[in-house]
């Protein structure tokens, strides 16, 4: 076995895709049975990850409702019309939405995913990876931890989760609306709570709600009048909810490993990173995480590039969640302000900042993840190309080579000519982004 990832969520199930398109053997193990319902609070899908997506010819078949807008505390506005991509906007869909198209992909190459296997151990050696579970042992040269917030990878390769718990009893239900607001997807806060607002596109709406005088543990019985209530009080209206389809509390902590490898184990998505549900960034991050390990490990399992290529995910990507834990407790942080002066402030501030184009924009390119980039390694817009465009010719995981001559590369690499001249050849690794000195760099491989 070359890959074992342990854990079958959005994360895991886009690395493992990844990886058999890439020839690799990988096989994911997940502690629930199959039969199990994954009801998880992930509501929305950003830019970036769209892109992603569409890279691998999914984005069009992922079902929801698009937003082009965010409203925040009263008239503060996060406007992503003016991202640079043509998924300016959040697709608003639930998480089984995207772990459906992500597991039909990964079953459809070839990927075997083993329902009822909870590991209870795992021992590095020097060339593979042991992993014991419930029923049987599992060898492979690499494992990732995709395996959530209480992730047994990370205990098991003795790897801390610093952090804390930001807020308690943070209510969640999926409800019909009588009366939507005009926005829509709606947030605001007020002293003693706040609410969030989203429509799913098939009638359904995700809601989150917050009692900063009611925080109680995770599994205390939830009354579906405590979400309207709270609702109200921060919206002004419960918009006429009901006919809950399931409902539940969670906690927010806000947690980051400090590397997310450690020899032939790595951690991604909720595993080596976790915050506030603000901004709807987590699954998003964590899908991009796989984006770009997958490739890298891919490369160096087929003989591609050595081993010193994995270091380049925990350079790449700690430096990311980083941002997205510090964003995402900025926003929550603001919601939770208490005094009624200290809310205008918020209110003004945050309506004035957002009204400015320039900052407007660059929190939009922050909360889609448009605007990341890993040093001089710039995301690569989808150009047209004189046969297509550039995220179709990135299908199949490879690289592309964008020049306006022929060019000897190795077989990994396709050449393309643009339909309008490029100064200089440019190199777009599989995960969409733009590399630098690509001759010193395909002279690495």
């Amino acid at each position: 076995m070359d890959v074992i990832i342990v854990g079958a969520g959005p994360t895991g199930l886009m690395l493992a895709g990844d990886l058999a398109q890439a020839g690799i053997e990988v096989t994911i193990l997940e502690r629930r049975p199959s039969t199990e319902a994954n009801t998880t609070r992930a509501f929305g899908v950003h830019a970036r990850t769209m892109e992603q997506l569409d890279i691998r010819g999914l984005a069009d078949k992922l079902p929801g409702q698009k937003v082009s807008s965010v409203r925040l505390f009263a008239r503060a506005r996060i406007d992503l019309s003016t991202l640079p991509t043509k998924f300016n906007y959040l697709l608003v869909t639930p998480q089984y939405e995207v772990e459906k198209l992500l597991r039909d992909r990964a079953e459809r190459l070839g990927v075997k995913i083993q329902y009822g296997e909870e590991v209870v151990d795992l021992l590095q050696h020097p060339d593979t990876v042991s992993v014991k579970t419930t029923s049987t042992t599992w060898e492979a040269k690499y494992v990732v931890g995709t395996d959530g917030v209480h992730s047994k990878v990370r205990d098991l390769v003795g790897l801390p989760f610093p952090g804390k718990s930001v807020l308690k009893s943070i209510m969640l239900a999926d409800v019909r609306l009588d009366t939507p607001t005009p926005e829509a997807v709606t947030v605001n806060a007020v002293g003693d709570g706040f609410a969030f607002v989203a429509p799913f596109g098939d009638g359904w709406y995700r809601v989150f709600a917050w009692d900063r005088d009611n925080q109680v543990n995770d599994k205390a019985p939830l009354d579906f009048d405590e979400i309207r209530n709270v609702t109200k009080r921060a919206l002004g209206t419960d918009m006429g909810m009901h006919d809950p389809r399931w409902m539940s509390r969670f906690h927010s902590d806000e947690r980051q490993v400090p590397t997310y490898r450690k020899g032939r184990v790595f951690l991604a998505g909720d595993a080596a990173h976790c915050h506030s549900p603000a901004g709807g960034q987590g699954m998003n991050t964590g899908i991009q995480d796989a984006a770009n390990l997958g490739w890298k490990l891919a490369a160096v399992l087929n003989g591609q590039a050595d081993g010193e290529l994995l270091d380049t995910y925990q350079e790449e990507r700690h430096p990311v969640g980083k941002a997205v834990l510090r964003s995402s407790g900025t926003i929550i942080r603001l919601a939770m302000v208490r005094s009624r002066i200290g809310q205008r402030v918020r209110n003004l501030i945050c309506g004035f900042l957002l009204g400015k184009a320039k900052i407007s924009r660059k929190a939009a390119g922050q909360i889609s993840a448009i605007d990341f980039h890993y040093g001089a390694t710039k995301r690569a817009p989808d150009i047209e190309l004189e046969t297509g465009r550039l995220f179709e010719a990135l299908r199949g995981g490879h690289f592309v080579l964008i020049s306006n001559e022929p060019h000897d590369t190795p077989d990994f690499v396709t050449t393309v000519k643009p339909e309008t001249p490029v100064a200089e050849p440019i190199l777009v690794r599989p995960d969409g982004y733009a590399q630098v000195n690509p001759r010193e760099w395909l002279a690495a491989f």
